[in-house]
C-alpha cells in the first residue's frame, strides 16, 4: 500500500465516523427519518423563529441544537414554524440527550466555589453537595442552558436515541 493510499483510507474511515454522529435534534419530533425525508424542502424557519438562536442547519439541511450560547425553553416556536410536519407541538418531548458534568474538568469538584451551572437552571436540576461537587439530578430537561455557562467547559451532553 502507498502512502497516499494509506491517508486516503483513513480520510474516508474519518468520513464514516462522522456521518455516524447523532446530531441534536430539537424535541419535537417523533419520527427521525422525517428530517432527512422533509427538511431539505424547507427553508430552515425553525431555525429563524427560535428566540435562543439555538438551531442550526447542518450540511444535509437538517436542524439540529447548539448549546454553545444558551439553551432550549421549549416555547414550541420551531415546532409551530414546521410547515412539513417534521417538528410537532403533540410531539414535545424532553431534548433527546444526557447532560454529564465532567467531575476532573470541574471547578467545584476541585474545591473552587463555583456555581455557575446551578444559577441558570430553572429545573433546580443540579444538586451541590456541602457547596461543592455538582450533580446533575432527575428534574434535569437537558436544555442546555448550562452549558454555555460553564468557565471551564466540564459540562458535556451525550446524545441519546
Amino acid at each position: 500500500m502507498q502512502r497516499r493510499e494509506l491517508f486516503s483510507s483513513l480520510a474516508s474511515s474519518l468520513n464514516r465516523a462522522k456521518k455516524q454522529e447523532k446530531l441534536l435534534r430539537p424535541p419535537y419530533f417523533g419520527d427521525e427519518s422525517l428530517f432527512h425525508n422533509e427538511c431539505s424542502k424547507c427553508d430552515a424557519k425553525c431555525a429563524t423563529v427560535c428566540e435562543e438562536d439555538i438551531i442550526k442547519i447542518a450540511n444535509d439541511s437538517t436542524p439540529y441544537l447548539d448549546f454553545t450560547k444558551s439553551g432550549c425553553t421549549y416555547c414550541d416556536r420551531c415546532a409551530i414554524a414546521c410547515e412539513f410536519g417534521v417538528l410537532k407541538v403533540e410531539d414535545k418531548k424532553l431534548v433527546n440527550a444526557d447532560i454529564i458534568i465532567d467531575k476532573s474538568r470541574c471547578l467545584s469538584w476541585s474545591h473552587t466555589m463555583c456555581f455557575s451551572c446551578k444559577d441558570p437552571c430553572l429545573d433546580y436540576a443540579i444538586d451541590f453537595k456541602a457547596m461543592f461537587m455538582p450533580s446533575i439530578n432527575d428534574k434535569c430537561t437537558s436544555c442546555g442552558f448550562c452549558i454555555s455557562r460553564c468557565p471551564v467547559d466540564a459540562i458535556n451532553i451525550k446524545v441519546t436515541q
